[in-house]
């Protein structure tokens, strides 16, 4: 063995009985609050009504709905951000949820024309353009192709754009809920375009939408052909129909804008069609007055969802659990660092659950809080090499005057009494 992979043994036994020595101590504060509760809390030594009564039969809820005490759980809108709400969003309360599927009920939404409500049996798919033969697709043909199941996040490049000047928005909601994570089910597009025969000089496609808003994006045939999904299922029910019902277009680890959802049309080119898009809305406007184009991916990124402002430390000193997410549009996050200290020292987050390419990843630290002031941040790697910059890094070279592609790492200032404010540091 070499010197090297026995100091890589010996950090990873050291750093694990630092854990387990903190579980200790942390497991004994926590079975005396539990053992002194046992003692006389009416919660648990008194008969409570729903141990009295009986509760509604199986016939009550035809489709289940959340505890009504989890009615707070819910997606939220900034009413000040657009003009008019049917070309608006709203964002996913990323700090009331845990692993790394988000519930179809509360999956952001971006509209640019307002949802549309579509009849699956009067929906159809063209392709046409540069192909052999047209092709025009009913729901039941699309069913008749191979599908496939894959969990992708879908992130809006506008995520965390309103942070470019500085903190603005208190709320992990808010700064990052422009993100949710599902398992998609449907037809790989280069099915589709097999079928319908790629001519040789077909370099692009352009997916359009059904919606009122006539959303087009155009998107490089490698990347159709690579894992781009016309999807119509969601956690394994049917797309909502503000998730683009009764298809929707998936552009893995690509901003959000290119997932164009009530699919109808996707025409091959040899170019991409410019003039039919609103590409001068999805740049990103550097400090010498260029521009970068065609900044696809979604850069690695994460964000600790608890503690944050709108969810406190409510239990006191002890035993505290940081929860966050990770992601990134080159495939999978391999590593989550933690920092209490607004940067100045770095300890290593723990992943759990589905490490999936272009998927969510979530992360835990686990620590005894001693009711100090705290500047709590993550940082994430991905498998591609690439590292999480601070926002100053990010500013430094490109400037305030875009609201796109923000993957800065995010700062809460934890005070004494477990409120949990969005900061900077410098």
């Amino acid at each position: 063995m070499s010197k090297q992979s026995r100091e890589n043994l010996d950090k990873k036994a050291a750093s694990r009985r630092r854990f387990l020595q903190a579980g200790i101590a942390g497991g004994a504060t926590l079975a005396a609050a539990a053992t002194a509760r046992a003692a006389g809390d009416p919660a648990i030594t008194e008969v409570q009504d729903w141990n009295r009564y009986l509760g509604d039969g199986v016939d009550a809820a035809p489709y289940g709905q959340p505890s009504e005490f989890e009615a707070h759980v819910v997606r939220r809108d900034v009413p000040w951000l657009t003009a008019d709400p049917v070309s608006s969003i709203n964002f996913t309360p990323l700090h009331d949820l845990d692993g790394i599927i988000t519930p179809n009920g509360v999956c952001f939404e971006r509209h640019h024309g307002g949802t549309a409500i579509i009849d699956p049996a009067e929906h159809r798919l063209m392709i046409n353009g540069l192909v052999d033969k047209q092709l025009v697709f009913t729901m039941d043909d699309l069913k008749r192709f191979p599908r496939e199941n894959r969990v992708y996040f879908l992130e809006c490049a506008a995520n965390s754009g309103m942070e470019w000047r500085g903190a603005q928005l208190n709320g992990c909601q808010f700064t990052h809920g422009m993100v949710h994570c599902v398992v998609y089910t449907g037809v790989p597009l280069k099915y589709l375009l097999e079928e319908a025969g790629v001519k040789t000089n077909g370099k692009w496609v352009l997916a359009e939408g059904a919606d009122a808003a006539a959303m087009t994006r155009s998107i490089p045939m490698e990347k159709a052909l690579e894992d781009c999904l016309v999807a119509f299922k969601m956690n394994g029910e049917a797309l909502r129909p503000e998730q683009g019902y009764p298809i929707r277009l998936c552009v893995p680890g690509w901003e959000g804008n290119m997932w164009v959802k009530w699919l109808r049309r996707i025409e091959v080119g040899d170019e991409p069609w410019a003039q039919r898009e609103e590409t001068s809305k999805y740049t990103d406007l550097l400090p010498d007055g260029t521009a970068r184009r065609h900044t696809w991916v979604m850069d690695v990124k994460s964000v600790i969802t608890s503690p944050s402002p709108q969810a406190p430390i409510t239990h006191g000193r002890g035993r505290t659990v940081i929860s966050g997410l990770a992601w990134s549009g080159n495939g999978k996050v391999t590593r989550v660092d933690v920092s209490l200290d607004g940067g100045r020292n770095w300890q290593t987050a723990r992943l759990d659950g589905p490490s999936l390419s272009k998927a969510l990843h979530r992360f835990y630290f686990d620590f005894d809080w001693d009711g100090s002031p705290l500047l709590i941040q993550s940082r994430a790697m991905d498998e591609a090499g690439f590292i999480q910059p601070t926002k100053n890094e990010l500013r430094a070279v490109r400037g305030t005057n875009s609201i796109y592609h923000n993957n800065g790492i995010q700062t809460w200032h934890v005070k004494g009494d477990g409120v949990v404010e969005n900061v900077e540091v410098s």
